[in-house]
């Protein structure tokens, strides 16, 4: 790649930053000026972006549960959100067509009915990068989100399938024999020790994955998401996906300036973008009311419903086959382009809030209580604790283990993940099930005999919003967090913790306490 696509992407992606925005809304303007500057697109950008949702996909699979996938709820209110946007929008799309003399609008009922479905999808790039950034990939409304997407990803390969009449071959029933390889995937993946062939062997699988589905004629894409699939649980597969991590969000971001290319629009497209952009609230109220009708919690049928309500990068992809085959004109694809890009800066601006949104309208939100399935309810009593230890990561643990000794039977983990709070459970650690980001969760927890919380968790985004949901509840103990740099370290006493541990700083410190002992014994 050129040094002035990298030049103009970090540039834009700082100030962005800069702005308290994501970086992802700069390198999406930073495409359409490149564009509207004239500059050409390098075969290698393309290449890089296709890399990077293929990586993102694999990724994908590395942390999805088949069974929960399988979920009614989730399922039915995939489709049921995708019917129902769909019924809403092409009335609006024929009405415009009726009344409206613009060449944009002459369309026949079948484009409007594409184009409805087009944007009935909602970003997986987005809404997994936003559930990274906040380390809720293992949350509720995280699965929930994922579990949509993929239902949704479904439902965009069938179209493709049925749009380009091309079907699978009979060897396509070979791939079934996938899953007798994954002892061997496992065996492979615990002998290549934790340096570069880690990463490697995940390229290996992100890579190899679309080729053999594509060799029996299935979408290469698929391919990439099963083969991830078929590593989740393994015990080597959360390490794997943190060797992917930085490879996936660089290739992301020649997806993100890709976009700018499609076309350059004009004020029309722009207007018509900006039209189906305001439509944006309709489909997040559309989500909420659908997952609560389907009986999940409040807070997770509201917080999905926020991640979700965007468009989707498979909308350019149903759009781009659409032009291919004649079936819309390229100013549609153009319009999709930028009603996409739209919809990825108002979900990642607003997501920034949607916890203190919550939290503060609890209240309001409270009205379309509906009974919920009881397992969506995971808050287990805090009995005679006095410190809470939130994320039970390596960090985490450890701290765990230093208190326990101190003060024992007084310690208490916090872990957001089952089915690692089960495991820690029969190794004897008091730990509960419980989201630290759920005002709800803190509410029911008896504050009053809690003298200090300690936040072991990745995100600094995370840990912000547990200190803000903590001085929402009156908590009037002891708050301790982790940080990484220094700057990390001022935000989180700013906002209201008491102490900061910066480990990468003070982890020398650690290892001579310890070292000294062996002197001590001598």
């Amino acid at each position: 790649m050129s040094i002035i696509w990298i030049l103009v992407a970090f540039i834009f992606g700082f100030i962005a930053k800069q702005i308290t925005l994501p970086p992802l809304v700069g390198y999406l303007i930073a495409g359409f000026l490149l564009h509207a500057s004239g500059v050409t697109p390098e075969p290698t950008l393309e290449m890089l972006a296709d890399l990077g949702i293929t990586l993102m996909l694999f990724t994908i699979g590395l942390k999805i549960d088949f069974r929960q996938l399988m979920r009614p709820q989730l399922w039915s209110g995939t489709f049921i959100h995708m019917s129902g946007w769909m019924i809403l929008l092409l009335p609006l799309i024929i009405l415009c067509t009726a009344t409206l003399s613009h060449s944009l609008f002459d369309l026949s009922l079948s484009q409007s009915a594409i184009i409805a479905f087009a944007f009935s999808f909602s970003s997986t790039v987005c809404v997994i990068k936003i559930l990274e950034d906040n380390a809720e990939l293992k949350s509720k409304h995280g699965d929930l989100a994922v579990g949509v997407l993929i239902w949704q990803d479904i439902a965009a390969v069938l179209f493709l399938f049925f749009a380009t009449g091309k079907s699978p071959s009979l060897w396509a029933f070979s791939l079934l024999g996938l899953w007798f390889l994954r002892p061997l995937l496992k065996r492979m993946m615990a002998s290549s020790g934790h340096g570069e062939l880690i990463p490697l062997y995940g390229f290996l699988l992100a890579l190899g994955g679309p080729e053999l589905f594509e060799l029996v004629d299935m979408k290469g894409d698929l391919g990439a998401l099963v083969m991830g699939m078929l590593l989740a649980g393994l015990p080597k597969s959360n390490e794997l996906y943190k060797s992917l991590m930085s490879f996936k969000d660089l290739f992301l971001i020649c997806f993100f300036l890709s976009i700018g290319f499609t076309a350059l629009p004009t004020l029309e497209m722009w207007l018509v973008a900006l039209g189906l952009t305001i439509l944006l609230p309709i489909k997040l109220l559309l989500f909420f009311f659908v997952f609560n009708a389907v009986g999940l919690r409040l807070r997770t049928s509201f917080l999905s419903a926020l991640l979700l309500a965007n468009y989707s990068e498979f909308g350019l992809i149903v759009a781009s086959l659409s032009v291919d085959q004649n079936w819309l004109s390229h100013e549609w694809l153009v319009i999709i382009a930028l009603s996409t890009t739209h919809s990825m800066v108002f979900s990642s601006i607003i997501y920034k809030f949607a916890h203190r949104i919550y939290a503060n309208k609890k209240d309001a939100f409270s009205r379309f209580e509906r009974p919920c399935d009881t397992s969506q309810q995971t808050f287990l009593p805090i009995k005679d604790k006095e410190v809470l230890i939130v994320g039970m990561g390596r960090v985490g643990k450890g701290a765990y283990h230093e208190a326990e000794r101190d003060l024992p039977g007084k310690i208490c983990g916090v872990e957001l993940d089952p089915k690692r709070a089960q495991g820690f459970k029969e190794q004897g650690i008091n730990i509960i099930c419980g989201d630290g980001d759920d005002i709800e969760f803190w509410e029911q927890a008896p504050l009053s005999d809690i003298k200090l919380i300690m936040l072991a968790l990745p995100s600094v985004n995370e840990m912000k919003n547990i200190i803000y949901q903590l001085k929402h509840t009156s908590y009037s103990g002891k708050i301790s967090v982790i940080a990484q740099y220094e700057d990390q370290q001022k935000e989180l006493m700013g906002l209201g913790a008491d102490i900061a541990f910066n480990y990468y700083a003070e982890v020398g410190t650690g290892f001579a306490e310890e070292s000294i002992h062996l002197l001590k014994g001598q």
